[in-house]
């Protein structure tokens, strides 16, 4: 297996990716969007997770396919971006049809970044028009880090950020990862220098400071979040993604597999203060692959597109917490 050219969740054929943020807010959206519906499930995990119409993704249910995936800021707030991504998917012409009426199907998730040091006085609820703005941003080339649904997200002891990581298997079918990294645990061991994830890590890209030679990691439960702001200020919401073909309870098993990618890079993972969840989708462009496969490779790619997103992360005014090479800026 490799990365694939970009590295990205967009090296998957018919995807695009939109980032929107408000850097006075410190919070932003990003959506997913393909050039046809996709097949998609979901997988929940954390104890405090925010949602909308992730029932529908459950392998029983009816609907065969959906429209766009939402990360946001925000909190509750933020599950109003997927209304402003309807209102562009409506706009468009997509939708699911009954009748001579057409259905933009959005499901989201959402991470807790109201207490990051932005503004939050608002009256009117920015999210739908950054929902909005991120779809009409939607491209193949898009920026990590301080950006989209990561503006604002903050790991136990770093700033969190937006990531992605792919990974080209032998089949030639390709996996990749999208992820707003912001939970409770860590992503670097203590000393912030060395990320959980680096055995995972390929072509230096968080980096390349290889993994802590040091034993006995995990005991601490050190936390400037939890120190600065609240213990349910948190949550890593995710997309994993695959152009094999896939039913849904077999993207279902594939989020379920992806949540590895997680616990490998955050410690701790899945806790009741975070949201945890992870969406699986397929293009179903190419015939159908060796799922126990996809799924770890899936996990390799959260895992990857985890450390990426706090290697990434850039300062703003007012943080409150530092970014991780603001960190190691002397290594």
């Amino acid at each position: 297996m490799k990365p694939g050219p970009t590295n990205s969740l967009t090296d998957i054929a018919g995807l695009r990716v939109g980032n929107a943020q408000d850097n006075t807010l410190k919070s932003g959206t990003t959506v997913v969007v393909g050039d046809a519906p996709f097949t998609a499930s979901v997988a929940i995990m954390g104890g405090a997770p925010g949602t909308r119409e992730t029932d529908l993704l459950a392998p029983d249910k009816s609907v065969a396919a959906i429209d766009a995936l939402v990360l946001s800021g925000g909190s509750a707030f933020g599950l109003d971006a997927c209304s402003g991504v309807v209102d562009g998917l409506r706009k468009d012409g997509r939708g699911f049809c009954i009748g001579s009426a057409k259905i933009p199907l959005v499901p989201g998730a959402i991470l807790f970044d109201l207490l990051n040091g932005g503004a939050k006085d608002w009256e009117d609820n920015p999210y739908r028009a950054l929902g909005r703005a991120a779809y009409d941003n939607a491209a193949t080339a898009f920026d990590i880090g301080t950006i989209g649904a990561g503006t604002g997200a903050l790991t136990a002891m770093l700033k969190g950020g937006l990531g992605t990581a792919s990974l080209v298997l032998p089949d030639g079918s390709t996996v990749a990862a999208l992820v707003a990294a912001n939970p409770v645990g860590a992503v670097t061991t203590p000393g912030d220098r060395y990320f959980y994830a680096a055995p995972f890590e390929m072509n230096a890209e968080f980096g390349g400071v290889g993994p802590d030679p040091r034993g006995g990691l995990g005991l601490s439960r050190e936390s400037r979040k939890m120190n600065a702001l609240s213990a349910r200020a948190n949550t890593t919401i995710a997309i994993v993604a695959t152009d094999a073909a896939l039913t849904k309870a077999e993207c279902h098993r594939v989020a379920t597999a992806a949540h590895d990618g997680i616990g490998r890079a955050c410690v701790p993972a899945h806790t009741p203060n975070d949201g945890d969840l992870i969406f699986a989708l397929t293009t179903g462009a190419r015939p159908a692959a060796d799922v126990l496969m996809t799924g770890h490779a899936a996990a390799l790619c959260l895992s990857r597109a985890i450390a990426r997103a706090v290697y990434a992360a850039t300062p703003a005014q007012d943080d409150v917490m530092p970014c991780w090479k603001s960190a190691n800026a002397g290594l």
